[in-house]
Parts: structure tokens; sequence; C-alpha cells
């Protein structure tokens, strides 16, 4: 008999979570301990119950499921992230490897596959589906972690000015900053440069 994986299911759409819960719940080696509907409470449920794997969608309110990948690194915490979601970027996954994901999935593969990647995961290994292994050196991700911040925030429509004061930052420094992204990504604007980054998972 398996080993029970013990695993917290972060899921933003709540139709989407209910069905990964039970379609979990139907292995016999697997127990979802919890569901989080957003980044936060996924840490929360985290600390709280302590599972073998962190079963996470990507884009949710709050902190994404890469910025708690992130989080949960930076604190040491031994859970493994098993990353699923419907965006086959290749800059997510760089970051998602970069955050110590030890598995990354599309959920429009067959419910078998994931549970074959959640058993894969907790014994230790790292699981990317073929398709992203491959698009993941398409494109390589130019923009530095400063340039990222600064074209996040610039979605928000605040002036140079505004950023400076948000950031800490001379006026002239955002706006070097920027015109720099902006050249890497050969964006007429900020907000094209960030939609572009946006479409490639680089922020």
């Amino acid at each position: 008999m398996r080993e029970e994986i013990r695993v917290v299911l972060a899921e933003d759409q709540g139709m989407v979570l209910d069905a990964f819960a039970a379609l979990l719940d139907l292995q016999p080696d697997v127990s979802v301990v919890a569901t989080a509907g957003n980044g936060d409470e996924a840490l929360a449920a985290v600390e709280r119950h302590r599972p073998d794997i962190l079963l996470t969608d990507i884009e949710m309110p709050g902190r994404t499921g890469l910025e708690v990948a992130a989080e949960l690194q930076r604190a040491g915490d031994p859970v493994r992230v098993l990353i699923v979601t419907t965006f086959a970027r290749s800059g997510y996954l760089r970051r998602a490897m970069d955050s110590g994901v030890a598995g990354y999935v599309l959920k429009d593969a067959p419910i078998a596959e994931l549970v074959a990647a959640l058993r894969r995961v907790h014994a230790g290994e790292r699981v990317v589906a073929p398709e992203l292994a491959i698009a993941a050196w398409d494109h390589a991700d130019p923009l530095t972690e400063r340039e990222r911040e600064l074209l996040r925030e610039a979605t928000t429509g605040a002036s140079n000015a505004e950023l400076a004061r948000r950031l800490n930052l001379a006026e002239g420094t955002v706006r070097n900053y920027l015109s720099t992204a902006m050249a890497k990504l050969g964006a007429r604007n900020r907000i094209e440069a960030a939609n572009t980054a946006r479409e490639r998972g680089w922020l």
C-alpha cells in the first residue's frame, strides 16, 4: 500500500477547486487536507496543516502561486510545490524553477497524469510537462528584478514621480529603468512593455 500523500490545494476558481479536490480524494493514497482560494490562504494552510505537497495555480488574488512558492523557499519550508495551470509560458516555468517548484503541469492534462505527477513529486522527483520543458528555452527573460517591479507598478497608471515616491527611487532612475525595459522588449510605451512581459510569463 502506498504512503499517504497529504495535499493542500490552492485555486481561485471555486468550481475548479471543488472538482480537483473531489477527483484527488478518489485516489487511495491522496488526502486533500485543506483548500485555499488565494495565495495568502495557501500559505496559512501550509503552515497549519504541514502537507507533503502544495498543489497550486499560478494566477490567484493576493500572492500568485509563484510568489507563494518563493516565500516557502525563503522560509525553508519542506513542503514540495506542484504548479498546475492553464499557462504554458516559458517565463513562468523559469521563475517556478528558480522558486524551488518541484513540478509544473497543465490543467488540460488527464487526471491520471496529475496524480502520477503528485506521486513522483512526493517521491522526490522533479516533474515538468514535456511541452513546457521545450518551450522554456524559446525566450530568455531579459528583465532585471527592478525592471520587472517597475513594469508591474507602471500598470497601475502611476506617473514616474509617483513610482519614485512609492519605491523610494529618484524620478530619473525610474525613467531609466522603464526606458531600458521598453528597449529590451521592443515596446513603444510602458503599458505595451508590461503586456509583452506578462504574455511571456516574465511578470
